[in-house]
């Protein structure tokens, strides 16, 4: 595959393939369902996205699968498996309606599922979900496989970089792979503290807390979201999950 693509195409892919392996680290896959994707650079509608039946600790760069909007597949990766119609719906809405987005992430993690049913959406409990300053909220419509559903979902979505698919699962985005990963990973785990807490007596900081430690995360206050974290990230992978640049 390396050969077939431009230089650009082929990191990405790295990055992409990088990308699911840390989100099986980390445990927030759901056996070969859900999905990443990321636009193609240099290649307006295409993007590439998962082949549907692969774990994601086996996903490599060669085996991603580059589709266009339209769920066509414009570049098989001979696997045998085609893609996971869901995941086009969910993923080329969110990439036709956002061009400052370059990668999508959704998830079923027990955390994010938990707090997809719960009426108040993430509450700023915990530095992580402090983070958020607004998160979108979409109601659950059943499986995403209906394209009418297309534009519901990014009207949710909005200008965010997280959005709770309610009765659901998480959705994030970011304008790279890193950046969306490292959001999607703050996400989880202020829903994974979200829940313990809810099981106890917790109080909510005061609300000058809240927006001052918005402000300090919004761009420009600090360095871009993941470039400190990613190289190490990759080592990590190297140690543990080799492969993954093939």
């Amino acid at each position: 595959m390396r050969d077939r693509v431009s230089p650009e195409e082929w990191q990405t892919r790295v990055d992409l393939a990088a990308c699911y392996r840390l989100v099986h680290h980390y445990r927030m896959d759901d056996l070969v369902y859900n999905h990443i994707s990321a636009r193609v650079p240099g290649e307006e509608g295409h993007f590439l996205i998962n082949a549907y039946g692969m774990t994601y600790d086996e996903i490599t760069a060669s085996s991603l699968v580059k589709i266009d909007f339209d769920g066509k597949i414009v570049q098989d990766s001979g696997t045998g498996y085609g893609i996971n119609h869901a995941g086009f719906v969910i993923h080329s809405a969110v990439h036709r309606a956002r061009h400052d987005v370059a990668c999508v992430i959704h998830t079923h993690t027990p955390a994010g599922m938990a707090v997809s049913a719960m009426d108040c959406g993430l509450l700023p409990l915990t530095q992580n979900a402090m983070f958020f300053s607004s998160v979108g909220m979409h109601a659950y419509e059943g499986p995403a496989v209906d394209l009418d559903e297309q534009k519901r979902l990014v009207a949710d979505l909005g200008d965010r970089v997280a959005m709770i698919l309610k009765n659901h699962g998480l959705l994030a985005v970011g304008a790279t792979i890193p950046e969306a990963f490292i959001t999607m990973y703050w996400f989880d785990r202020a829903c994974q503290a979200q829940v313990a807490a809810l099981a106890t007596k917790c109080s909510l900081p005061d609300p000058k807390t809240i927006k001052t430690t918005n402000d300090r995360y919004k761009p420009g206050q600090r360095r871009k979201i993941g470039e400190l974290e990613w190289a190490g990230l990759l080592r990590l992978l190297e140690r543990r999950y080799p492969g993954f640049r093939d």
